[in-house]
């Protein structure tokens, strides 16, 4: 593969990227504290849109298995059509309608149809990767530019939204490191602007249109960019294997099942430092006015530590790097107990190593199981996009249940929108949701990962027995 076809291949999934940091690290502080929706009716929304993503990725790869080859192969045709819905479906999700009654119904609508128009591009353009080359290495780097960009297109995509609609969330009214027995209605008094001031969500508005464009973009360099090719180890006598009956054997193949559960803890526990990031440094760590720098260094870490992973996971195997993923558990635990300025921006250092190695070591080790199963089943085809469905499905519904979890515990705590200090409740479950719970879904995910069978040994077997086969 050359330099510039993987370049292309990486842009072309950045935007989706860069939409999906956006909504993960603002969508709920928007819903709560712009569209005043209450914490229960927002955690609906974030759990069902999730959910709806989730139900569509295997409904997204049965269809697909059965698309045809076209003049420009048979993935791409997929990614072209969905991207001008996903447009108009992302900016409409973070328009505020000027009715009330509705607001939760207009959200929700909006909310799942990005969502499931994101696993329509997002199914085909993580197999695809399969369809770039048949050398396993060439795979690994266009899995690493395509992770470095999309780690890149999360960190545009947060600080382009993060410097625009900061000013909906500066804190106009509130003064810091008040005295303890400051009174009651100090607390109630409104951080913000009202979102009736048009200013304080067109700027959200804005914030859409300019990553909308970016879709455009990025889906013109992915078509002009990339050539797909034909399966490269199917006989002309090879039928396609059944979408169930492959689901079935996806579900019983063990490498893929231990990747998979280790995995969809380990999102769950990302999915919730995301989401409850910005809340907890507005809420429970005095860090209102910070929030959209430290998300940058989040992020800014993440892309830059890409390419160290990779020459990591390629010197000391996949496995080895995974332990990267456990740094930000010791220093998130310290953000929560010692809420200090500098150790913030630490936190968020370490945090980014981590979320990299967590980004980057599933969807590359992903292809080694695909390989892994072609070799144990030589003459069936199309199995590539329902492992790839199945796995967007798992982590996106383990997600959708963290996040729609955690908006509840919000909401049942007392959580009230747009106030300057929220219940000492409030600010413990925000605690609990940065600190402890990713903790324990981080542990737990690397112990099932420790029994994953694929090493570098046996890498190159099967790599050694495709060529054979091919």
């Amino acid at each position: 593969l050359s330099i510039c076809s993987k370049l292309c291949y990486a842009i072309g999934g950045a935007p989706n990227q860069m939409a999906g940091s956006a909504a993960a690290f603002f969508l709920q502080i928007y819903l709560l504290d712009i569209a005043h929706i209450t914490p229960f009716h927002a955690s609906l929304v974030l759990f069902i849109g999730k959910a709806s993503g989730a139900v569509t990725d295997p409904v997204a790869g049965f269809f697909i298995s059965k698309s045809k080859w076209t003049k420009i192969g048979r993935l791409m045709p997929w990614m072209l059509a969905c991207t001008p819905f996903t447009v108009v479906s992302y900016f409409f999700m973070w328009y505020l309608p000027p009715f009330i009654s509705g607001r939760v119904a207009w959200y929700l609508t909006f909310y799942c149809l990005f969502q499931a128009l994101t696993t329509l591009f997002q199914v085909p353009y993580s197999a695809l990767t399969m369809f770039l080359s048949t050398d396993q290495e060439d795979r690994d780097s266009a899995t690493a530019y395509r992770m470095t960009m999309e780690v890149l297109g999360t960190l545009i995509g947060a600080a382009v939204q993060g410097q625009i609609v900061a000013s909906a969330h500066a804190s106009h009214n509130c003064t810091v490191n008040l005295p303890v027995n400051t009174t009651d209605s100090w607390h109630d008094t409104p951080s913000f602007a009202d979102p009736s001031d048009p200013l304080s969500h067109q700027v959200y508005m804005i914030a859409a249109g300019v990553i909308g464009g970016v879709y455009l973009l990025g889906i013109v360099i992915l078509f002009l960019g990339v050539k797909e090719k034909d399966d490269p180890y199917a006989l002309n006598s090879d039928t396609a294997i059944p979408f169930c009956k492959g689901l079935g054997l996806t579900m019983k193949h063990g490498p893929y099942v231990k990747l998979a559960a280790s995995f969809l803890l380990i999102s769950t526990a990302v999915q919730l430092e995301q989401s409850n990031f910005v809340l907890f440094c507005t809420h429970a760590a005095g860090l209102r006015n910070h929030f959209q720098y430290l998300v940058v260094t989040i992020l800014v870490s993440a892309a830059v530590s890409i390419p160290f992973w990779q020459k990591f996971l390629q010197r000391f195997g996949k496995k080895c790097a995974a332990c990267g993923i456990s740094w930000m558990i010791p220093f998130a635990v310290m953000l929560v107990t010692i809420p200090n300025l500098i150790l913030a921006y630490f936190v968020a250092f370490v945090s980014g190593l981590s979320i990299a190695a967590s980004l980057l070591l599933p969807w590359s080790m992903l292809p080694d199981v695909v390989d892994n199963f072609r070799l144990q089943n030589p003459h069936g085809k199309g199995h590539e996009t329902i492992f790839y469905s199945s796995y967007v499905f798992l982590t996106k519904m383990s997600a959708g249940i963290g996040l729609g979890i955690s908006a509840a515990g919000l909401e049942f705590t007392g959580y009230k929108p747009g106030i300057c200090k929220q219940s000492s409740d409030v600010i413990l479950t925000l605690k609990i949701l940065i600190g402890a719970v990713p903790a324990i879904l981080i542990l737990v995910g690397l112990f099932i990962l420790f029994f994953y069978p694929i090493t570098e040994e046996s890498r190159k077997e099967t790599k050694l027995a495709l060529e054979e086969l091919r």
